[in-house]
C-alpha cells in the first residue's frame, strides 16, 4: 500500500469549505483514478490532512500529475490555503 499525504494550513473558519471540496471529489478520485483504494480527511486543530492510498508510487505520483488533482482540487482550494501544502508519499511495508 502506498499512502499519499497532503497536509494544508487552513484556517478554522475555511474548513467548513476544504471539507466541501473534499466531499465533492471523493468519489471520483475513487472512480477514476488509476490505482485508487481510499481517501480520507483529516481536521486537526493545526491543519488539515487528506491521505490517499495507492496500490502503486507511481499511480500516487501520476494523480498528483492528472487535470482532477491540478486544476480542479488545487484550484477549489487554493484561495483556501495558507501557505503550500507539505506533500508527501510513504510506501508501507
Amino acid at each position: 500500500m502506498v499512502n499519499l499525504q497532503i497536509t494544508m494550513r487552513i484556517a478554522a473558519g475555511d474548513r467548513t469549505a476544504a471539507a466541501a471540496v473534499y466531499n465533492k471529489y471523493k468519489q471520483r478520485f475513487l472512480q477514476e483514478v488509476p490505482g485508487a483504494a481510499s481517501k480520507d480527511l483529516l481536521v486537526r486543530e493545526e491543519d488539515v490532512q487528506v491521505a490517499h492510498g495507492f496500490d502503486t508510487v507511481e499511480h500516487a505520483k501520476g494523480y498528483l500529475g492528472s487535470d482532477l488533482f491540478t486544476k480542479e482540487v488545487v484550484g477549489a482550494l487554493k484561495p483556501l490555503l495558507q501557505d503550500a501544502p507539505d506533500i508527501r508519499i510513504y510506501e508501507t511495508v
